[in-house]
């Protein structure tokens, strides 16, 4: 009887001890030792890392540039001789509605422009606008030399010579613009530099376009050298006004 009680009492001391150590490991010590009870950690969200498609920015198309056409063209820089090809108005227009002038609508004549000076000859290269409609012409045409009765360019184009405006000119049907025109006399350039030949006239492309017309002239003389730079032009400008 005595043992018995001696049992359970040792049970209940255990009990009352185990209750004890459950208690203090849900305490937290700390450097106070207030014995307040730990919270459990938070968990931090995941944000997923974009992926390549998503996080990279919409590409911006570069403009494209068209190269012009090269050859002996004219334009606001064009070919035939010093300066880069450059077609005119892309949509072949102006404010004002006039088109730009074509091969079909107009007439070329070579005129006086003044006399001459110092070894050369200036002219005028007339362009006329045959058609019933207004018409643009703005910049350089390409001018070179032709002969042998089949337009075989002879020599050098003509260098563009850019010391002068080059406005849009307007040319209501009738109306004449001028592109005024150096030559330089083959006579003055030494025998081994210039072989003479006698073009039969001028080949000429109107500013921006690739076909050309024919001004029949037998009144100067080419070099066969492409070195004998003879020919030398400025852009249109209304007829009467030359700079």
């Amino acid at each position: 009887m005595t043992r018995r009680r001696t049992l359970r009492a040792a049970v209940g001391t255990a009990g009352t001890v185990g209750a004890v150590v459950l208690a203090l490991t849900g305490c937290t010590g700390g450097s106070g030792g207030g014995g307040a009870s730990s919270v459990p950690p938070t968990a931090v969200p995941t944000t997923a890392a974009p992926t390549s498609a998503s996080s990279a920015a919409p590409a911006s198309a570069a403009p494209s540039s068209t190269p012009s056409a090269s050859g002996a063209t004219g334009g606001s820089g064009a070919t035939g001789g010093s300066g880069a090809a450059a077609a005119g108005p892309a949509d072949g227009g102006t404010a004002s509605g006039a088109g730009t002038c074509t091969v079909s609508s107009l007439t070329g004549s070579i005129v006086d422009g003044g006399g001459g000076g110092a070894g050369s000859v200036y002219l005028n290269l007339a362009l006329r606008n045959t058609g019933s409609t207004p018409c643009t012409l703005q910049g350089w045409p390409g001018v070179s030399f032709v002969g042998d009765g089949n337009g075989t360019q002879i020599g050098a184009p003509a260098k563009l010579d850019r010391s002068g405006a080059d406005p849009t000119v307007t040319l209501a049907a009738g109306q004449t613009a001028d592109a005024p025109l150096r030559i330089v006399q083959a006579g003055n350039l030494e025998p081994g530099n210039c072989t003479t030949r006698q073009p039969d006239g001028f080949r000429v492309y109107p500013p921006g376009s690739k076909q050309s017309l024919f001004i029949a002239s037998t009144a100067y003389t080419a070099c066969r050298q492409q070195s004998a730079e003879l020919l030398s032009v400025r852009a249109f400008v209304p007829e009467g006004q030359q700079q």
